[in-house]
């Protein structure tokens, strides 16, 4: 990734407005935060208010407009509810960051409840899908899509049969939804992180070794990076990963 100023990367994402899902903590909010840096307003959406509104209140101690909306990615009326909101408020999206996922315990498909397949497919990937089809009309020449995925969508971990299933067919959504915008001139981002220190480990691995794992605020720095390239280029699989490797 080439070298760049403060400056140039706040002139090209000042006043443009960015949609982050899953914003109140975790990664979500460390992109948040670091979009409210370089002055994008921003779109903050969750599935409990509290959480938001403490986000949005510091957020916008950084001089940028804050729209803290509850939204459950699952469900379709809440999504077209979102919308309606962001319409009203900005009339745009230029950033659309689709960060909510949730995990599950590490269990054979064997052993796994249909009740977290579902929660966790639901979540991934149909919860991306909805609050993608709704946004895009929004969106114009010189958006970008980023999809948090994980490296999961990618390699495989025993035990972790519906995580991997939502990642892995997150990337195909991506992938696609590439293809189909490269003419609209909309950039379309996969974020594949490695281990990064979030209460998703709470779930996924209680015992794992957090030292080794990367800061949430590293994840969201390569995001910008990535973001503030100019419009006749484009990263498409963004691959971070601890040094220490794949835990």
């Amino acid at each position: 990734m080439p070298n760049r100023s403060k400056k140039s990367s706040k002139t090209l994402l000042k006043n443009k407005v960015a949609l982050v899902t899953g914003a109140s903590r975790g990664l979500g909010l460390a992109i948040a935060r670091a979009l409210a840096e370089e002055g994008c307003h921003l779109v903050l959406t969750a599935r409990s208010l509290p959480p938001l509104e403490r986000a949005g209140r510091k957020l916008s101690q950084r001089g940028v407009r804050v729209l803290a909306k509850v939204c459950d990615v699952r469900d379709p009326d809440s999504v077209k509810a979102l919308e309606a909101s962001v319409r009203r408020q900005f009339g745009r999206v230029d950033i659309l960051v689709n960060n909510a996922g949730v995990a599950h315990a590490n269990l054979p498909v064997s052993k796994l409840p249909y009740k977290a397949w579902r929660e966790v497919i639901d979540t991934n990937l149909t919860g991306m899908f909805l609050v993608t089809r709704e946004i895009l009309p929004l969106m114009r020449k010189g958006g970008v899509i980023v999809n948090n995925l994980s490296i999961a969508a990618t390699r495989v971990f025993a035990g972790l049969s519906a995580y991997n299933a939502s990642k892995h067919g997150a990337l195909g959504l991506t992938n696609t939804l590439r293809e189909e915008l490269r003419t609209s001139g909309i950039r379309v981002i996969a974020v594949l992180a490695g281990a990064t220190d979030t209460e998703i480990w709470q779930t996924l691995w209680p015992e794992a070794p957090r030292a080794k794992m990367m800061k949430p605020e590293t994840v969201a720095q390569a995001v910008v990076s990535a973001l503030v390239l100019p419009a006749t280029a484009t990263v498409e699989e963004l691959a971070i990963l601890p040094s220490a490797g794949v835990l």
